[in-house]
């Protein structure tokens, strides 16, 4: 996964905040060094005194050319340096709206506390599916995001790819992205919005156009239909648990939209946006009991046998 860093852009609007920045630093440092640079030769200059030493009060009543200048310069260069910054951030926004959008990836992704729900819409309703907390995306093509919350504000970042944009409640926002460089991207929610603001990550993974296009169809698939035993076990135990008042799997009768869909777990790289890496023994640790691994989550402890729970994350696991 590439480190989380605005500084490593791998999309042009990335690039554009990118370059932002540079002049922002550049031109704070200059500013920085001019006033240190002022502040030593002021101090090396200034007169030396001792207690017997009267003061100077002659600037009272004569003028002082010297410093008026000064801060006359100090000022206009100070106007100067901000009107600098104003046009450049002005252009910047001017290039990130010019993002050429034609044939854009449509998805509007829903903030929730903590964790992201994800529905690519298409045209043809049939091609229409829903994921959670990792957005796939194809190399070069541009991607609209439709942004809205489920409950109080949130804020999407993935700083490889843009800059920040707000979620709140009733209102819908758009941030547009793309990905000139296929990698797996860590974005987050930037707004403080309860206990586990955290743990509220989103990974964006940018692939070729096949790849991208093979994963949408498979996710367009319902759930496979277990294979083995001890999965179809599973299967029962999850459709006959209160599992199913929250999750949605493809296939079943299991549809509820208050949690993640499960229809393709196994093929996602954590669990809890973000909180574990998703593999067995963390599945079933956080079945057992969500509340050790993320406080506050809306998620309650499960009490299952041990076969039953063994069964049902080996279920879970087959959905690929």
């Amino acid at each position: 996964m590439t480190a989380q860093d605005a500084l490593l852009a791998a999309g042009p609007q990335a690039a554009q905040i990118g370059e932002l920045w540079n002049l922002t630093l550049a031109l704070c440092t200059l500013v920085f060094g001019i006033i240190l640079a002022i502040l030593l030769i002021a101090l090396w200059r200034a007169p030396r005194a001792t207690a017997d030493t009267p003061p100077d009060l002659s600037h009272l009543t004569h003028p002082e050319p010297g410093p008026r200048r000064s801060v006359i310069a100090g000022l206009a260069l100070s106007i100067a340096g901000l009107l600098v910054l104003l046009v450049a951030s002005l252009v910047t926004d001017r290039a990130l709206a010019q993002l050429t959008l034609r044939d854009a990836l449509h998805i509007e992704l829903t903030g929730h506390q903590w964790w992201w729900s994800a529905r690519y819409d298409d045209p043809d309703a049939s091609r229409v599916f829903d994921t959670a907390n990792e957005l796939h995306i194809p190399v070069g093509r541009p991607v609209i995001v439709t942004l809205r919350s489920a409950d109080v504000i949130h804020s999407l970042w993935v700083p490889n790819l843009a800059g920040k944009k707000d979620l709140i409640p009733g209102r819908t926002a758009t941030l547009t992205l793309r990905a000139d460089r296929a990698g797996v991207y860590r974005g987050q929610c930037a707004e403080f919005c309860g206990h586990q603001h955290a743990w509220m990550a989103l990974l964006v993974v940018a692939e070729p156009a096949a790849r991208f296009e093979a994963w949408a169809e498979a996710q367009r698939q319902p759930a496979a239909t277990p294979s083995d035993a001890l999965a179809l076990r599973g299967q029962q135990v999850f459709l006959g648990s209160t599992c199913v008042m929250c999750h949605a799997i493809g296939g079943t009768d299991a549809g509820a939209r208050n949690a993640p869909d499960l229809s393709h777990l196994a093929g996602r790289r954590m669990l809890a946006a973000g909180a574990l890496p998703n593999d067995a023994l963390h599945l079933a640790a956080w079945i057992t009991d969500p509340q050790a691994h993320k406080p506050g989550v809306n998620m309650p402890a499960h009490a299952f046998a041990q076969p039953d729970l063994e069964a049902l994350v080996a279920y879970l696991r087959s959905l690929q």
